[in-house]
């Protein structure tokens, strides 16, 4: 079997939510986690609880070019490599299209997807110069989202924004596996999961009137899902691992959909 224990990932948007499953799969598995996010240290320090003293929380704005240099120098210096680059930080927008504001359409790209490319641009560098010393290469998993992939009312910004990561990761794949730099680029694509970003939309739902608690919601979205339910953090980052092990050696450019069947009706 293969040793992960000399591995070393980034997890962006990594203290709450798929981020922070990420996160705790990919300890289990043996591998060195540095965790970035928006959060002080102090909240951080509370936010980490279970996980301290095992993975290295660094404060980071994704949208912050300079911040992403800080963030993989300071990798390259305390372990000299990285293999594993996953794009988690994001955010979400909801609303008609004619009542979006122009602040909130740049905010969310710039998160969403400003943030995916300054990210892989950064760590290019040091992910192709690891990726020559293992036999998969290096892998960046970007999260994307079924909303990547399929048109739904009331959230034209965040699917454009999950579209962009969509193709960003296409054409990137190519690129990398075309130069033979040994960087393999994916996306994924989770469903409806339990996060606290779910419980924040469906609390804005509630308070807009379209229901009247967030259970609710949670059961019609349970219902408009082939296997019935919502799902866990831990069984997208079981599929974030698979993206980030040897064992999908031969995926980039590639979408892996995690959804319950929801975009398969």
């Amino acid at each position: 079997m293969t040793d992960y224990g000399e591995r070393v990932a980034l997890v962006t948007g990594g203290l709450r939510g798929i981020g922070r499953g990420i996160a705790e799969r990919l300890l289990a598995e043996g591998m060195q986690v540095y965790l970035t996010d928006i959060e002080s240290e102090e909240t951080a320090a509370e936010l980490m609880s279970g996980i301290e003293g095992k993975a290295t929380y660094l404060k980071q704005n994704v949208i912050e070019e300079a911040q992403w240099q800080s963030v993989i120098g300071e990798i390259k210096t305390a372990a000299g490599r990285l293999d594993c680059l996953v794009n988690n930080a994001g955010v979400d927008c909801v609303g008609p299209v004619e009542e979006l504001t122009y602040e909130s359409w740049r905010r969310i790209m710039s998160v969403n997807v400003d943030g995916v490319f300054l990210g892989i641009k950064t760590s290019a560098p040091l992910l192709a110069e690891t990726g020559q010393g293992t036999p998969a290469g290096s892998s960046i998993i970007n999260i994307s989202s079924v909303m990547g992939k399929v048109g739904y009312i009331d959230t034209s910004a965040y699917n454009t924004s999950k579209g962009a990561v969509t193709l960003m990761s296409k054409a990137l794949g190519v690129e990398f596996a075309t130069k033979r730099t040994p960087i393999r680029v994916n996306s994924l694509h989770p469903g409806f999961v339990q996060t606290p970003l779910l419980d924040t939309g469906m609390n804005r739902m509630v308070a807009e009137g379209l229901a009247e608690k967030p259970e609710d919601l949670k059961g019609m979205i349970a219902q408009a899902t082939p296997m019935g339910r919502i799902a866990d953090t831990s069984e997208i980052a079981a599929c974030a691992w698979f993206l980030a092990s040897d064992d999908s050696s031969y995926m980039t450019g590639s979408e892996l959909v995690v959804d319950g069947g929801w975009t398969a009706q």
